[in-house]
């Protein structure tokens, strides 16, 4: 009976009810679409980054520290014994790095060398493209070092690198290939030759910096290496949505503040202008706890109704971008992020409806019981003569 007296009461109300209710479905689809963004930017991301970078996880040379550059003449060490039954097996991939410089149409420029198995299979780098039947050194670079080095394929330039004793020396390398890939870190200012060369060339016989793991090895324990796992390597992108997220978050705070506002308002009205229908109520034996209960159901009901209403115009759109994505006219390169392409595809799981519809409907649960705590003071008489009890 409460419910249905409730349901006539807030349509009765006629366009206020429905400019609310309007208003909380904007909230229900601005956090589930944002959200969605937000998730599907993670999964892409890290699938990215797995395909390419990390696989399921990695052996770094103790000393190898990615984000000191003056490490790397010293990060390297012989690859066990048993991690090479690995590489041999496909299971695991070398990767050997090395500070050097390349001197493309005259001027220098500071690339991190890298060299890696031509027939590995592991990582989405296209390394075939490393063999060839010639003499010439062959390499591979990432479309955004092609672009700020302005390389082309088939271009010469001349690499200069210093070996394990110290002393410098130089060649020159063909350009056999130039890939796209949204991983910042297998592309940006970095160049890739065959890892056997590569050891010839800095006198690193069987040494390497890091071995890509296709599974988690069962002995993590090898003398001067380090296994770092996949939650270590993706650290630096969960921290980043993170951040991304607690900021969207001032938005949906925003959102309900704008509904919770208006459901306010429109109950202290609601109350204000029926203080004799409340009077009438009571004198009928309504209680002031089903009174309030009556209000806050009232309320509430905005909520629930913006839940159809939200669907509405809400699952077309949704649909829409998770079929076609969103085109933000801008790529990871602008952002300095990996695995962020310039259209994001948005992601839509059942925790997060339901979890954005739990949330809006506990937020304006309170905000319709706040302003209707004040009928547990009206006495009956007041309210029958349309004044509220001070």
């Amino acid at each position: 009976m409460i419910f249905k007296l409730a349901y006539k009461n807030i349509i009765g109300a006629g366009l206020r009810t429905w400019l609310n209710i309007f208003i909380l479905s904007v909230a229900y689809f601005s956090i589930i679409a944002l959200q969605g963004f937000f998730v599907g930017w993670s999964e892409d991301a890290t699938r990215e980054i797995k395909d390419w970078h990390i696989a399921s996880g990695q052996f770094w040379q103790q000393t190898y520290d990615p984000y000191d550059p003056f490490t790397l003449d010293e990060s390297h060490a012989e690859i066990p014994a048993e991690l090479n039954k690995q590489i041999v097996g496909g299971n695991a991939v070398p990767i050997l790095l090395s500070p050097a410089s390349i001197y493309p149409k005259g001027r220098m420029k500071s690339i991190l060398l890298k060299g890696i198995d031509p027939n590995q299979k592991l990582l989405k780098i296209p390394t075939e493209f490393l063999n060839n039947d010639t003499e010439e050194l062959g390499a591979i670079i990432g479309s955004r070092t092609a672009k700020s080095a302005e390389l082309n394929v088939g271009d010469f330039v001349t690499l200069r690198w210093r070996d394990a004793n110290g002393a410098w020396d130089a060649t020159d390398v063909k350009i056999n290939h130039i890939f796209e890939t949204t991983v910042l870190a297998i592309d940006t200012n970095t160049l890739w030759i065959p890892l056997a060369k590569m050891q010839q060339m800095l006198e690193l016989d069987n040494e390497a910096t890091k071995i890509v793991m296709k599974y988690v090895p069962e002995n993590l324990n090898y003398r001067n290496w380090e296994f770092k796992d996949e939650a270590f390597l993706l650290q630096d992108l969960k921290n980043m949505i993170q951040a991304k997220t607690v900021g969207s978050s001032i938005m949906y705070l925003l959102l309900l503040f704008m509904a919770g506002i208006a459901i306010f308002d429109t109950q202290i009205l609601s109350i204000f202008r029926r203080r004799k229908e409340m009077g009438t109520m009571m004198a009928l034996g309504m209680t002031r706890k089903k009174i309030i209960g009556l209000f806050t159901l009232e309320g509430s009901l905005h909520a629930v109704l913006a839940i159809f209403v939200g669907a509405v115009y809400g699952i077309p759109l949704l649909s829409y971008f998770e079929k076609v994505g969103l085109n933000f006219g801008a790529s990871g390169d602008d952002y300095g992020i990996s695995g962020l392409t310039d259209t994001l595809y948005p992601q839509y799981g059942v925790k997060l409806v339901l979890g954005t519809i739990i949330l809006v409907l506990i937020t304006v649960t309170i905000v319709s019981y706040l302003p209707s705590r004040k009928i547990a003071r009206l006495k009956p008489t007041d309210a029958l003569r349309g004044k509220m009890t001070k």
